[in-house]
């Protein structure tokens, strides 16, 4: 097999191990390091009131992130032995960066082997000029993408929540009853993997 074919085998096989590790953050506490990050927190701010926020990693969408804040919410609500909360203020907040990669195998003398400095050059009929040459490396036609740009986001939403008994008042757009927010959303929430 030729150094540049295993090259490419091992290219494969750590973006298909890479691609494998890669999932959205579940619903779980807050974790800062490791193959998935984020998750949820709370803040006690006083006995019926708590900060809560729940952050996404690049892969999360942001209506997922403010899906778990709000089940997060009614679960803390539940815990705290309430029935209603109402939301006094409420953000998510958007991170992204934007990374230009160049293309590895655009460079000019890339290869393996034998061959370590050679390029390709090729003709074309260019109209109304005839025969021209061309190459992909250097801003011809054919190869004018040489980089990838892509934009990586990240969602972080907060809550600070008042906690209530009884029942909860009709109209007010800001209150949630805890116990219906987890009985409807209890099946979108994806928990981690036991291992």
């Amino acid at each position: 097999m030729s150094m540049k074919k295993v090259a490419l085998a091992a290219a494969l096989t750590v973006a298909a191990g890479l691609a494998a590790c890669a999932t959205p953050t579940p619903y779980q506490p807050r974790v800062t390091s490791g193959a998935v990050t984020g998750g949820f927190s709370e803040q006690r701010l006083e006995s019926d009131r708590y900060r809560i926020s729940f952050a996404g990693n690049s892969l999360t969408s942001r209506e997922t992130v403010e899906r778990y804040l709000l089940y997060r919410a009614a679960e803390v609500t539940v815990q705290s032995g309430y029935d209603w909360f109402e939301t006094a203020d409420r953000r998510t907040d958007r991170t992204a960066r934007t990374y230009v990669d160049p293309d590895p195998f655009m460079r000019p003398g890339f290869g393996w082997g034998p061959y370590g400095g050679w390029r390709p050059s090729w003709r074309y009929y260019g109209s109304p000029y005839g025969w021209r040459t061309w190459d992909p490396f250097w801003g011809d036609p054919f190869f004018a993408n040489r980089t990838e740009i892509r934009t990586v986001e990240r969602f972080e939403a907060g809550a600070e929540i008042l906690m209530h008994k009884g029942a909860k008042p009709q109209g007010d757009p800001r209150a949630y009853d805890a116990r219906e927010i987890m009985a409807n959303l209890a099946s979108t929430i994806v928990r981690p993997e036991v291992k």
